[in-house]
């Protein structure tokens, strides 16, 4: 009895955190239509055209770890950057006993369609802005006016031949793409700037293409399937399972209680770890934070986290990449 009262605690908490101080960023983006690159940041939702359908049933098997997350996703899916600092604390926090398995949802198949007002690349640039001071996560959507994406099927297939070669460094990779699309306005649908991200996360480039241009596909398209036959229309969507099969789902941004809610609530018996908040142990795990991940991270209040991370770059010890809407800063090579 008091476990429940605990989660119901800690999920009305995240409930009312949410919603502070949202209402005005709400106003703004009422009326958006559904469009999948008209995130919804009032929802957190990258959205599919096309009617929803239930979610279906998850076939789990039995997890190494207690608890697996289904994470479905997408390279240029704005709404999953804006939660990288939530899942970076999970996976801190949670990462020895949750299994967390990337799928890719397929935002953008390409530009033969028109709907909610977009129907060029040029006319995402201004909403991707926009997202970017909802979720306090740098974005220019200058990209899309400078060297726009035809389609966000390219970075996805690499993602899962990447997965080919070694899981850890794929989503390293994923992260990688994610800093090029974002903030420095590069093209990831383009196979120089996919050779570039596997070359800095340390992936085989002759390997990972081979793979794009055979197994990749394949597994992609796998990708969809499961996608359809679950239900998902959107992104992030993320499936909470346990061995036994139980599961919750939590669908799009959400403050970080959502999600370690849905972790306690398939398996209450998940222990936290402790890690070190101090800026020398989280930059030694994620090599680039931005102001917002810092501060998610250490508990440290967010106009805190720009000023320390502003003085250690002054300092010499970290580089800072700055843009339009925000800056990230990175452990400076020696």
């Amino acid at each position: 009895m008091l476990n429940r009262k605990i989660l119901t605690f800690m999920f009305i908490t995240a409930v009312l955190s949410s919603c502070n101080g949202q209402n005005d960023k709400r106003k703004k983006m009422e009326n958006k239509s559904t469009n999948p690159l008209l995130c919804d940041p009032a929802t957190g939702i990258c959205e599919v055209p096309g009617e929803r359908t239930e979610i279906g049933n998850i076939d789990v098997k039995a997890n190494e770890k207690p608890v697996k997350v289904i994470y479905f996703t997408d390279p240029i899916c704005s709404s999953c950057w804006g939660i990288e600092p939530q899942l970076r604390k999970l996976k801190l926090e949670y990462g020895n006993n949750v299994d967390i398995e990337y799928r890719m949802g397929g935002l953008l198949p390409d530009w033969s369609y028109n709907s909610g007002g977009i129907s060029k690349p040029s006319d995402v640039a201004h909403h991707w802005d926009e997202v970017s001071l909802y979720y306090d996560m740098p974005i220019d959507g200058d990209v899309w006016l400078q060297d726009p994406l035809d389609s966000s099927y390219p970075p996805s297939i690499a993602f899962k031949a990447a997965q080919l070669q070694d899981k850890t460094k794929a989503v390293e990779f994923m992260r990688e793409l994610r800093e090029m699309v974002f903030l420095k306005k590069k093209n990831i649908a383009k196979w120089e700037h996919i050779a570039a991200a596997a070359k800095k996360t340390g992936l085989d480039t002759d390997q990972l293409k081979k793979d794009f241009e055979g197994k990749g596909k394949e597994l992609f398209q796998e990708d969809l399937k499961l996608a359809r036959e679950m239900g998902v229309r959107g992104f992030p969507t993320m499936f909470f399972t346990n061995g036994a099969g139980s599961k919750e789902i939590v669908y799009g941004s959400k403050p970080y209680a959502f999600y370690e809610t849905a972790i306690l609530k398939v398996n209450l018996d998940t222990k936290k770890s402790e890690y070190s908040k101090n800026w020398e142990s989280l930059f030694a795990k994620y090599s680039s934070l931005t102001a917002k991940e810092y501060s998610e991270l250490s508990g440290t209040p967010r106009r805190e986290s720009e000023q320390l991370l502003n003085d250690l770059s002054a300092k010499g010890s970290l580089e800072k990449l700055t843009t339009k809407n925000g800056s990230i800063w990175t452990l400076k090579s020696n």
